[in-house]
């Protein structure tokens, strides 16, 4: 075979191998996914005394909470999901029960937040991340994914993996942003996961995905200046629960 046989026949195997692979990538632009959130309870707690010790001794060291996304092509709702019965041996966290809608193309956002018993409906607009893409890749739910890196908050360290197969530039809470579905969420330092378990393709009704309506409202700088007032005084876990409340 000479060389520019050879590299014909090269350039067709290309062809069919990109034609195949198009044929076989599929695209989601609405449905539903799961996420397990995971909280590390050890590693939140202050310093040793006997109450953490005591409290190590009697309960689990990891809280694990179930999320469902709804989609479609530019909205979102994350609510709770399917409920965990290990959860019942534990106490309820301020803002673990979350209901988060977002319009990501008009970029707006509307929070439904229980933190003890003030319910708080943030209206706002969407957090803006600055984003860093990097080389890392993951497989997610079955989903090919890519690392990207974030501060938010000032000081909060994020890693997520999006997959650029779901078209909604979506998230779990409030992570939004990259070319695609975040489909696992990491904050290092304050030991919170967010993961999906499965993810569906499902037509989703447009009256399946509405903003919540109940609570005080405020928009998300009322609501630290809130928190900070009433739990800055609190410590490590003061600082973890405002946290919570303003992912």
């Amino acid at each position: 075979m000479d060389l520019s046989r050879y590299a014909s026949f090269l350039f067709l195997a290309l062809v069919l191998h990109l034609k195949t692979t198009a044929q076989n990538t599929i695209f989601l632009s609405e449905g539903k996914i799961e996420f397990e959130k995971k909280i590390n309870l050890y590693a939140q707690m202050d310093e040793d005394n006997s109450w953490t010790e005591l409290a190590r001794k009697t309960m689990p060291q990891f809280k694990t909470t179930y999320f469902d996304l709804l989609f479609t092509r530019n909205k979102s709702l994350y609510q709770p999901g399917r409920e965990n019965t290990d959860n019942n041996k534990l106490w309820e966290m301020p803002a673990e029960g979350n209901i988060v809608y977002s319009e990501l193309d008009n970029e707006k956002s509307v929070s439904q937040k229980k933190v003890f018993e003030q319910v708080f409906l943030i209206q706002d607009s969407i957090r803006r991340i600055k984003w860093k893409i990097t080389d890392e890749n993951r497989v997610i739910a079955g989903f090919s994914c890519r690392r990207a890196n974030a501060i938010i908050m000032d000081s909060i360290y994020v890693v997520a993996f999006y997959t650029d197969e779901i078209l909604t530039t979506g998230g779990p809470e409030s992570f939004t942003g990259l070319p695609g579905m975040i489909l696992g969420v990491s904050l290092p330092h304050q030991h919170i996961t967010w993961f999906a378990t499965k993810v569906q393709a499902a037509k989703i009704d447009d009256t399946a995905i509405t903003a919540p309506q109940k609570g005080k409202k405020v928009t998300n700088p009322a609501l630290r200046s809130t928190l900070q007032a009433s739990l800055g005084q609190w410590g490590l876990q003061g600082r973890n629960f405002i946290l919570a409340a303003l992912l």
